[in-house]
């Protein structure tokens, strides 16, 4: 009796123990109970976002999205980068961190900014209490937003974008969460230094067809003055940069003026892949 007794306890124990485990271990793999969300824990998981995403659009989301898990604490998170020269929210885990950063945009002032202009890291513990950025915290409290944490994002020796994390109580971006979050932003630099050089080469091929055309409404208009005043190229164009110079408008728009005097119809520049 004594003998078989034993080992029943001792395989109940077993199928008991293997059971917790397995469920503890799945729980914890999947980010759903370590506080973390798995994210900034492994690092192979953002280069997965960029393999798997169909565009960097979305990976940029699913990188604030994850940014967001670091702390169930944590309200939102948004990326700043600079386009055109211009301050722009690249994406959001939620609408709260496009307001707030719409906001220091409409001033010209914030931490999110502070932190893309200067690249350093910049800590609101009190909200409600913090005196910098010309009223923009009482703002930002109108919003619910407590505390708040944005991080440099380093390509090289230039700053191209800001993590920025938002909280609905006072002090939260200290200690550990700093730390977790930093990680994070280290990692995810390599996405969104990819998202920048794309949007600038988007830009470049943007500036090269409007200058394409610029050139192929000239060349319409040096046509027109040529056959006018049966004069050569060099001529033509020393007409209308006087033209454009005495009018003080760009010598484009006396171009397309002259085209439209002449045809009766909008000019129709060149078409050009892109």
């Amino acid at each position: 009796m004594t003998s078989s007794a034993g080992p029943a306890h001792d395989e109940t124990h077993d199928e008991t123990h293997d059971e917790t485990h397995d469920e503890t271990h799945d729980e914890t793999h999947d980010g759903t109970h370590d506080g973390t969300g798995g994210a900034g824990e492994r690092p192979a998981e953002l280069l997965e976002i960029l393999l798997d995403s169909t565009s960097l659009p979305a990976a940029l989301k699913e990188l604030v999205r994850l940014a967001a898990r670091v702390d169930p604490g944590i309200a939102a998170c948004g990326i700043t980068v600079r386009r055109q020269g211009h301050p722009l929210t690249a994406a959001t885990s939620d609408p709260l961190a496009s307001a707030v950063d719409e906001i220091q945009y409409g001033l010209g002032t914030g931490p999110c900014l502070e932190c893309l202009e200067n690249g350093v890291v910049l800590v609101v513990e009190g909200m409600a209490t913090e005196t910098r950025w010309d009223g923009y915290p009482v703002h930002a409290v109108a919003h619910g937003v407590r505390s708040s944490i944005s991080f440099p994002l380093v390509e090289g020796s230039s700053t191209v974008g800001a993590l920025n994390a938002y909280g609905r109580e006072p002090g939260l971006f200290g200690g550990d969460l700093a730390g977790r979050l930093s990680d994070f932003a280290g990692r995810a630099q390599a996405v969104v230094s990819l998202a920048v050089r794309q949007a600038r080469q988007g830009d470049l091929v943007d500036q090269l067809h409007d200058a394409m055309q610029s050139r192929s409404l000239i060349d319409q208009a040096l046509g027109i003055v040529m056959a006018r005043r049966r004069c050569t190229a060099e001529e033509a164009f020393a007409v209308l940069r006087t033209a454009s110079q005495s009018r003080n408008r760009r010598l484009t728009d006396v171009a397309a003026e002259l085209i439209r005097s002449t045809t009766g119809q909008e000019p129709r520049p060149g078409r050009f892949g892109t």
